[in-house]
């Protein structure tokens, strides 16, 4: 009789554990929802402002049957034809889909493919007041060519050289009167080498920023890379980090990229360097708090990895400018970039599928830390 009690007992307790279990966890994903929630909600009254170069990705998709008799080439057979918006223009349509407010500031042609860019601003419902046209460059387009799903080329249509004085003049004029008609949460640079950013802008746009107290961000590429002094974070990938600081990309470890990125950063007086390692993750390094921290990527499958660095930059600062820590900003920000490779071409991140995702991280490493 004793025994049975005893068994009746740890019958009753155990379920007991069970049921309060279950509750405890049916409470930490609805406080993981409503966290995430939140985070996303708070980005819909952030202003940014996204300065650099704009382009429009091209794709020409159709299908290859033969061989062309004039040189030994397939003949592309065009089905369809999609025009995105690319570069500084991606981050926009990123930040738009988070639900904030960017207002993209460029120097595009003054010819038909500036029209088709400005149309597609407008179908997006993205601001055009930050955009200058000038009869002395080109649109950059950059046609994608894909017969049978499969890439076999790609065609920039480009100018590659920096503003005039009197283009750099409106261009700035033009942002400091964006600066004075609204209230400016962030700033990303979105630099593809097209000649639109340049050590004099990149300087006035930070100094104004500063003095405002409004956090910078921005993507480098080679020629201004160390033009940044004074920028918030600084989100190189490993190879233009490597290239610029003359490292061995082929030997560098986590640990190289820790004293690298802190190194960087005492240089150009930066808080945050960020280091993009396409299937490693991504490192973050905080100078106010000496406090480095890797996020391994997320297993998944991987279909193109265009425009992946404008997601995470676009992620990164609205993160920033809602004052997260340096590794929920590199979790959230590697989660991103993820997702958008699993996609063919140039898109603009789900915040739906980013929701999900985060939520799943967080309920992860909190059972992982209990």
């Amino acid at each position: 009789m004793q025994i049975q009690l005893i068994y009746l007992f740890i019958y009753k307790f155990a379920n007991l554990l069970i049921y309060k279990f279950a509750n405890f966890l049916l409470y930490l994903q609805v406080n993981f929802e409503m966290m995430v929630q939140s985070l996303l909600e708070s980005f819909q009254h952030a202003n940014v402002l996204v300065i650099g170069d704009v382009m429009i990705d091209a794709y020409l998709n159709g299908k290859v049957n033969r061989i062309s008799p004039e040189a030994p080439v397939p003949i592309l057979n065009v089905k369809d034809r999609d025009y995105r918006l690319g570069g500084a223009a991606n981050v926009a349509s990123n930040i738009k889909k988070l639900g904030a407010n960017p207002i993209l500031c460029s120097v595009i042609g003054k010819d038909d493919k500036g029209k088709l860019f400005l149309d597609s601003l407008k179908k997006q419902q993205l601001d055009t007041i930050g955009i200058i046209q000038s009869t002395e460059r080109k649109t950059t387009i950059k046609y994608r060519i894909i017969g049978n799903r499969m890439q076999m080329l790609r065609i920039d249509d480009e100018d590659e050289f920096l503003l005039t004085k009197n283009e750099n003049d409106l261009f700035i004029e033009n942002i400091k009167q964006i600066f004075n008609t609204h209230t400016i949460h962030a700033i990303v640079f979105e630099d593809y080498d097209k000649g639109v950013l340049n050590k004099d802008n990149i300087h006035q746009i930070i100094q104004l920023a500063n003095e405002k107290g409004i956090p910078t961000t921005t993507d480098p590429k080679r020629r201004n890379f160390h033009f940044y002094d004074g920028v918030t974070l600084f989100k190189p990938n490993l190879k233009e980090l490597c290239d610029a600081l003359h490292l061995n990309q082929e030997e560098v470890l986590i640990e190289d990229i820790h004293s690298a990125a802190k190194k960087f950063a005492e240089l150009h007086q930066i808080r945050y360097i960020m280091v993009t390692l396409s299937e490693k993750g991504i490192s973050i390094y905080d100078a106010k708090e000496d406090f480095f921290f890797h996020q391994p990527a997320f297993l998944r499958e991987v279909s193109d990895v265009s425009g992946a660095g404008d997601t995470v930059i676009s992620v990164a600062t609205l993160c920033i400018s809602h004052g997260l820590k340096a590794q929920d900003i590199a979790k959230i920000s590697n989660i991103a970039g993820g997702i958008v490779c699993q996609y063919v071409g140039v898109v603009p991140i789900d915040p739906i599928l980013l929701a999900k995702e985060m939520e799943v991280l967080y309920s992860r490493n909190t059972n992982s830390a209990s």
